[in-house]
């Protein structure tokens, strides 16, 4: 598994502790803080895959919606 600057360094924005990196039509989110948190969203919000509890869930995904305009190509 990367190390975490690894996967800070490759992230497409960092937004409050959350490395967001888009690969196609998915967005994988890691908590840089707790690394073992962790989701995959499709790029319109489905979850895909977690790790996380489900109020740090609904953070992730609000940051993804305010900030996917970043993320666009």
């Amino acid at each position: 598994m990367p190390d975490i600057k690894t996967i800070a360094d490759g992230a497409d924005i960092i937004v409050n502790g959350y490395a967001f990196t888009r690969e196609g039509e998915r967005v994988h989110v890691l908590n840089l803080n707790c690394p073992d948190k962790a989701v995959v969203f499709s790029w319109d919000g489905e979850v895909l895959e977690t790790t996380m509890d489900n109020i740090e869930l609904s953070i992730a995904s609000r940051y993804l919606q305010q900030n996917r305009k970043y993320m666009e190509d």
